[in-house]
């Protein structure tokens, strides 16, 4: 099963937003992120969090239009984002895309592009996607096989402590079995050569960030 969460943050690219949406896809608006589901003509399956980003009128419309409400009072201990991400796993979803993720607030921001490292959603094979961009959390003992165009970008960068044991195939830069370290910039800017790039790290966490061309 396969949900699709907008959050609340800025849709940078509806168009391609749009295209990622699949036939059976659980569509999920955290809060806020509502307004993109009016932008692109979309009835979301689920709208969840504490409603302060939307007004009474707005959702009573979605309600009327037979979308579960999952209300949460306001003061709470997980953002809108991450509620919504607890929910779609605790319904079955394996895969979650992740849409407006990013925005003005550096804090949130932050937060939001950490949220696949939480060892409670585990479970999910998360993706947050910015218009060309697309971010994947690779965890230890992990392979990861991402599709691309050559002359696409790759980075890798270490979060909570160094990255070791990490091998690349398929990109300009390869790694064979070494340690980038948390706080460094070693594997920013690297490059696909070819359609497929694999990424392996033995121990450690890394957030892969792609932007195609």
């Amino acid at each position: 099963m396969r949900a699709i969460i907008f959050a609340n943050g800025d849709l940078n690219d509806a168009a391609t937003a749009r295209s990622l949406i699949q036939a059976g896809d659980t569509i999920i608006a955290a809060d806020g992120g509502s307004r993109h589901c009016r932008t692109l003509n979309l009835v979301p399956h689920i709208l969840i969090g504490d409603f302060d980003s939307i007004e009474a009128d707005e959702l009573e419309h979605w309600r009327s239009q037979g979308v579960q409400i999952v209300q949460h009072p306001a003061r709470k201990n997980y953002t809108d984002l991450e509620l919504a991400l607890r929910h779609a796993q605790e319904i079955g979803a394996n895969e979650i895309l992740v849409l407006a993720s990013l925005g003005a607030r550096w804090d949130q921001t932050l937060a939001n592009l950490l949220l696949p490292v939480s060892a409670d959603l585990h479970c999910c094979c998360i993706t947050l996607v910015d218009g060309k961009q697309e971010i994947r959390l690779i965890r230890e003992g992990d392979t990861l096989e991402l599709q691309g165009t050559p002359g696409d970008t790759l980075s890798l960068v270490p979060v909570g402590g160094e990255a070791s044991g990490v091998s690349t195939e398929g990109l300009e830069y390869p790694l064979s079995a070494e340690t980038l370290y948390f706080g460094g910039t070693r594997g920013v800017s690297n490059v696909f050569l070819h359609e497929i790039a694999r990424i392996h790290v033995d121990q450690g966490l890394l957030l892969c960030v792609v932007i195609h061309q």
